[in-house]
């Protein structure tokens, strides 16, 4: 299961690079060093040795993380998410849902090991539709590194040449790559919800009066999330991740040391590692989130400073 997991972060991450390529190659006509370093054929040699890497520590790491502390981890996620989105939406700052593809990476792969372990209790074929799932995940990230190494080499060529048709379809729609892929993650976040609350019930809720222990401690993670969406606004992109990283990770610590045992302990240890191989190799997602931020920023301060000129004008001709 945890091959599906880390398959799933690999198509993640893998589209999300398409999709900002694609954007960066739209915002100019002409193709910078950085771009042409970027995609030479020994950087990316690099980058598949480091992909490649990344992939099988993932695998087992996430092989190692329990089902109780996945089911927790996914939880603890949503309600951050829709804490996020709820504070977007209000403050009209789209800043924290971008940030939030790139941290679901790990919880993303502990959604999907948690809703197969879920699905397959009790299932008679249990490993053939394991080895099934496992195949066609395999062949999803297979695919979807195959079109990102593709885009990194030929895209600025084939896009103005326009005799490819991978890229050109990527001319076309390529736009909507990001919010696809919201709309497969939060689909997969509601499955893997449902399993982890199942989960949960099974293994903590279930006993004679869990639910008064487990009220006042979602009040005080509910109270903790919000302090973090407030505290994050002020701080960088690389610094609000991983203080968000650092937060949410200690308080399932403490929990686990209250109210779990020592292997749950353990596979919480084990999922900050599993945090850090996969945010630290995704530098280049941060920098494309910063630089949209400041592209939106220098366009909105333009905009605003053209309405003022134009105001002005107007003031001064009526003035005459």
């Amino acid at each position: 299961m945890g091959l599906v997991g880390a398959c799933g972060i690999s198509v993640l991450c893998n589209l999300m690079r398409v999709y900002n390529f694609i954007q960066t190659c739209s915002d100019s006509d002409n193709e910078t060093e950085s771009k042409k370093s970027s995609s030479s054929p020994g950087n990316l040699l690099r980058g598949n040795w480091t992909t490649a890497l990344q992939f099988w520590l993932l695998t087992v790491l996430l092989s190692l993380v329990g089902s109780r502390v996945s089911s927790l981890i996914v939880l603890e996620f949503t309600l951050r998410a829709v804490s996020t989105w709820l504070t977007a939406g209000l403050k009209a700052n789209g800043r924290g849902l971008d940030l939030l593809l790139i941290q679901c990476q790990f919880t993303l792969g502990c959604g999907l090991t948690c809703t197969l372990g879920f699905l397959h209790q009790g299932a008679p074929h249990s490993s053939f539709s394991l080895f099934l799932a496992a195949a066609l995940s395999w062949a999803l990230a297979s695919v979807s590194h195959s079109l990102w190494s593709h885009v990194a080499r030929l895209y600025p060529l084939h896009s103005r040449a326009r005799y490819c048709g991978k890229c050109i379809t990527l001319l076309a729609s390529g736009h909507t790559i990001l919010a696809s892929l919201q709309r497969v993650v939060v689909l997969v976040f509601a499955i893997a919800t449902v399993a982890s609350t199942a989960t949960v019930y099974d293994h903590f809720l279930s006993q004679k009066d869990a639910l008064k222990f487990w009220t006042p401690l979602t009040l005080c993670y509910s109270m903790l999330v919000v302090y973090i969406q407030e505290d994050q606004q002020r701080k960088t992109v690389t610094e609000a991740l991983l203080h968000t990283v650092v937060l949410r990770l200690g308080a399932l610590l403490v929990l686990m040391l209250i109210v779990g045992n020592w292997s749950d302990v353990l596979h919480v240890l084990i999922t900050f590692v599993g945090e850090a191989v996969s945010l630290l190799p995704s530098q280049d997602l941060l920098k494309a989130v910063l630089q949209e931020e400041e592209d939106t920023s220098l366009k909105y301060e333009q905009i605003s400073s053209h309405k003022t000129r134009k105001q002005t004008m107007e003031t001064s001709s009526d003035g005459r």
